[in-house]
């Protein structure tokens, strides 16, 4: 596990365009993601500890997200031939268990996590209802550890985007096990 911090906003970055299998089978882009008021991408994957203590919370913080009209994807890049954990058969799996309220899509090629100069699982970006960057920051703040009571920020984020269209200034970087890059 090598622990590593995502970037700071770059904001008004355009999101990148994609179109990649889900768990279900169905293949998603950005035009059949998008709610009426903005876009949460995350990139995750199924073997990653800081993702494993926080998904509850992701989940959580999606479903609460839909009623103000921010859909939210997962996106798996991690090299699966390596990392067993992060197969799709696996993704598939844990996607059924835990109900996942947003498609949990693959990225075998690694393309769409280098496009997006994701570094790290988890590692959010939400976009606007016009598909720009406004927020680049951490679920809350606990880690490997849960916080009691810990602020939620990509969630009170991601309220303020579908509201005004802008992330706030001050964010802190998700951090996480870094993207496990094929050889």
């Amino acid at each position: 596990m090598v622990k590593t911090e995502s970037p700071l906003c770059d904001f008004n970055l355009p999101a990148i365009a994609f179109n990649l299998k889900g768990v279900d089978g169905n293949y998603y882009d950005l035009e059949n993601l998008k709610g009426p008021n903005g876009l949460l991408v995350m990139f995750i994957c199924n073997h990653c500890p800081y993702v494993n203590s926080i998904i509850h919370r992701i989940i959580r913080d999606t479903k609460d997200l839909i009623p103000i009209g921010v859909n939210s994807v997962a996106i798996m890049s991690n090299d699966a031939d390596t990392y067993k954990e992060d197969s799709f058969e696996n993704m598939k799996k844990i996607s059924s268990e835990l109900n996942f309220p947003f498609p949990y899509l693959i990225d075998q090629t690694q393309d769409i996590a280098k496009a997006y100069g994701a570094v790290c699982t988890p590692d959010f970006f939400g976009y606007n209802k016009d598909l720009k960057l406004q927020y680049r920051g951490r679920l809350d703040e606990s880690r490997i550890e849960p916080v009691s009571d810990a602020r939620r920020d990509l969630f009170e984020a991601m309220l303020n985007v579908a509201d005004t269209g802008k992330g706030p200034k001050e964010q802190i970087p998700s951090m996480g096990c870094s993207i496990k890059w094929r050889g």
